[in-house]
């Protein structure tokens, strides 16, 4: 294999100009670029990607840590992170942190060392105290790590409203929410307290199901929906992600109500799940492919030194369905 001292003999120059060429730094003219570019042909010469990055002082990769692959919403967002980060150039490094034990400090440990440009974090973290002296370009999404960390999310706000509004124009009056482990600090949390409040406020009985931490199989979620109909029989809503409400309409036949004549469900994320059942399910979309892209943005521009002027937050919106 070709090697640059080769191509340096070959085109009679110095190995530093043919370093110059391939890195596009510095002057050299185009006769002798031209010198240069035809020993590489000769010779076959593939440049080394690792070689050169180090000289820049990149690797052209982004580490993208995440709790699940199964769960949909981590799948369809990764997917669209992957495409994002390749149209930017850059390469995805993957880590899954449930049910491993420090995954996710052994890619922070990654971080510091240089192995990988930037992070974008979208774990279920509890220990925030490992980014407190991190000081390599890193975002969040859809977590609070630390102050000065932004956070690409959506605005749960605005879509806690959008369900709650849906399930009061369908007269609902006694709605059970299925809720992730409130101990996770993540803007997410938002969409359950202004559903809940703005179901109150017009009069409604909201209960409330917590998972536990990192819950993200099909099993926990049949297990809350089992729950949720033997403690509340008499409930006309629920609400909850998009793996809840599928494993609610599957409970809900078991326990003889009819979706939705009987019971009413809302999903939240609204990822293809929603879409290919027997009944298309009523969900408030999280934009995904315009939150990954935003997010692969955001840390390429840290990752790079450069500003950007996009937004940090981007708008849910409401998908008509058949259970609600």
């Amino acid at each position: 294999m070709a090697r640059i001292k080769d191509v340096a003999r070959e085109a009679g120059v110095a190995a530093s100009t043919v370093s110059l060429v391939l890195n596009n730094k510095g002057y050299v003219s185009a006769a002798t670029r031209r010198k240069i570019e035809a020993a590489m042909e000769k010779l076959r010469y593939v440049p080394s990607e690792v070689a050169r990055n180090l000289s820049l002082s990149r690797t052209k990769t982004v580490g993208v840590i995440v709790p699940s692959v199964s769960h949909p919403f981590f799948s369809e967002l990764l997917e669209s992170l992957e495409s994002a980060l390749y149209a930017l150039g850059y390469k995805t490094l993957l880590c899954c942190t449930k049910e491993k034990d420090n995954a996710e400090r052994a890619f922070l440990d990654m971080l510091r060392r240089k192995t990988m440009d930037g992070i974008i974090m979208g774990a279920h973290t509890l220990d925030t105290a490992l980014y407190a002296n991190l000081d390599r370009p890193i975002i969040a999404f859809d977590r609070f790590l630390r102050e000065d960390i932004p956070i690409v999310h959506a605005d749960h706000q605005y879509g806690g409203r959008l369900a709650a509004e849906a399930f009061l124009r369908r007269g609902c009056r006694h709605v059970v929410a299925i809720m992730g482990y409130q101990g996770v600090a993540t803007p997410a949390n938002d969409y359950h307290r202004v559903f809940a409040e703005t179901m109150r406020q017009s009069g409604a009985a909201v209960h409330q199901i917590e998972m536990k931490w990192n819950a993200f199989a099909y099993r926990d979620f049949l297990q809350a929906a089992d729950e949720l109909f033997a403690r509340f029989p008499a409930a006309d809503g629920v609400f909850g992600s998009d793996l809840a409400i599928a494993s609610c309409l599957r409970a809900a036949a078991a326990h003889g109500r009819r979706v939705p004549n009987d019971v009413k469900l809302l999903a939240y994320d609204g990822t293809s799940l929603t879409r290919i059942g027997a009944q298309t399910v009523t969900a408030v979309r999280q934009p995904i492919e315009g939150l990954a892209a935003l997010a692969a943005k955001k840390i390429v521009a840290r990752a790079e030194g450069t500003a950007d002027t996009l937004p940090w937050i981007l708008k849910p919106s409401l998908i008509k369905g058949e259970t609600c």
